[in-house]
């Protein structure tokens, strides 16, 4: 053989060991999950729910469900309604799946609100297959938490981590009975932290890509020491599958959730009274911040917490008790986890100025009517160069809106208020940062309004307020 030849063998068998090695190395580097699961599955229960409904005559045949396997036909058996008389008529039940697990040798049990909501009956079957009636203790739809108790001692808990200390890449792992399907497993990394959804002010959710089906809502998310930092929640889905994004609320929060049902059947957060909105490029340069961030108040209740502490509109909330208010959805987040009568000291930029404001936190109230719309009366009407008509707030309006001022739309004509979508019967009550008194006001503000840069308004539609911005061309 020539030497040549030898060389080129010798780097093959070379470049053959080394990749060897890396894949052994990786290999290696790659989680076990065996002892996690062996030890937790025991604690992660499946719960199954029956809501009755009215009886009703049921036309058309069973779906036929022979040939398809046992486990299958079992899960789809369970959610049809049983069959009452030859006639046809039945008695109708809804039926939910959904997974939980234990906190405590006596009994109690986390899950989902929507898992147990509205159910007559709300059965847990353990890992020995064995099968209890569970007590609702209570529920906290905001937080989609509920806590359940079963009779039980000396029953296998679940190690609670802290959801705190997650950080995005790390290795999660989920439990749970997608489809009816008992204590099945599934991996992935923690893509984000603090994620909030839309209508999911209170919780800042754990993103992951750990495969979440149907079932698996209200089954633990572990770490790699198998302590719970979520509860799986929610999947964003286009079609009805998992995706690859997955949402669970982080443990801290759930716990806090749970010790307060458990003490007192209910949940209190803190409150602010205020309406926020995002602020985004341009509204940054309409308020003379250096990039988007913060909180911008857009409205705030009369007599509530930050009325009382002289927040105003127009404020743009940059942190709460040195904690930074990246995304408006954090402020929520912050403000929720304080207890009534709590200290809040906010970092605002107003009119260009930082400054701090000081208030005391309240309690979150119930959910309230919302209003019905603003009247369209007026007198004297003023247009101006935004293509918009306006005229002036009756007394009656403002005593029944909280307003000290603002103009109401009468007409809409061709320009920037038709291209930025107002609307007759919308309010406005600031513009260019300035508050406005009347139609005389409105009409000197948006004479003098700049060219070519982002102007901020504020706008009143059917009770609830939010800033919007234009620019006047040339």
């Amino acid at each position: 053989m020539s030497i040549p030849r030898l060389k080129s063998y010798l780097s093959i068998f070379a470049t053959v060991l080394v990749l060897g090695q890396a894949v052994s190395a990786q290999a290696a580097e790659l989680p076990d999950f065996t002892q996690l699961v062996e030890q937790a599955s025991p604690a992660v229960v499946n719960i199954s729910t029956t809501q009755k409904l009215p009886d009703r005559k049921v036309s058309g045949q069973m779906p036929d469900l022979e040939g398809l396997p046992p486990a299958l036909r079992e899960f789809f058996e369970r959610g049809m309604p049983q069959q009452r008389s030859p006639r046809g008529d039945r008695q109708r039940e809804a039926t939910s799946l959904g997974s939980g697990f234990i906190i405590s040798p006596d009994g109690y049990i986390l899950t989902n609100n929507h898992v147990i909501a509205d159910a007559d009956e709300i059965l847990v079957r353990l890992a020995d297959r064995s099968e209890l009636k569970a007590k609702l203790i209570g529920t906290d739809p905001r937080s989609d938490v509920a806590l359940l108790k079963i009779e039980g001692k000396d029953l296998p808990v679940l190690k609670l981590g802290k959801s705190q200390d997650l950080k995005a890449g790390q290795w999660v792992v989920a439990i749970g009975s997608p489809f009816g399907f008992d204590h099945t497993v599934t991996q992935g990394i923690v893509s984000a932290i603090g994620r909030s959804l839309p209508n999911e002010n209170y919780v800042p959710f754990i993103q992951t890509d750990v495969p979440i089906n149907p079932g698996n809502s209200g089954g633990p998310l572990f770490n790699l020491n198998g302590e719970v930092v979520g509860i799986n929640s929610q999947i964003y889905t286009r079609s009805g599958g998992f995706m690859g994004v997955s949402f669970a609320i982080p443990i801290d929060v759930a716990m806090d959730v749970s010790n307060q049902l458990k003490s007192g059947g209910k949940v209190s957060r803190g409150w602010l009274g205020v309406v926020i909105q995002e602020v985004n490029k341009d509204l940054a340069e309409s308020f003379g911040l250096e990039k988007p961030a913060g909180a911008l108040v857009a409205q705030i209740q009369d007599d509530g917490p930050a009325a009382k502490g002289g927040l105003q509109v127009g404020d743009v909330i940059l942190s709460m008790n040195g904690q930074p208010i990246i995304m408006s959805a954090d402020l929520p987040h912050l403000v929720g986890a304080l207890k009534a009568g709590a200290k809040a000291n906010l970092e605002v930029v107003r009119e260009g100025k930082r400054k701090n404001v000081e208030l005391v936190v309240g309690t979150i109230p119930e959910e309230g009517k919302e209003s019905d719309g603003l009247p369209k009366s007026g007198v004297e009407s003023s247009s101006n160069r935004l293509g918009v008509s306006v005229i002036e707030l009756t007394d009656e309006q403002k005593k029944t809106y909280d307003l000290k001022g603002g103009v109401v739309i009468k007409d809409v004509e061709d320009g920037p208020a038709s291209l930025i979508g107002l609307q007759p019967g919308d309010v406005i009550t600031h513009l260019n940062n300035q508050a406005i008194g009347s139609t005389k006001e409105f009409t000197e503000i948006a004479k003098a309004l700049p060219k070519n840069r982002s102007v901020s308004m504020r706008v009143l539609r059917q009770g609830r307020a939010s800033f919007i911005t234009f620019k006047l061309a040339e």
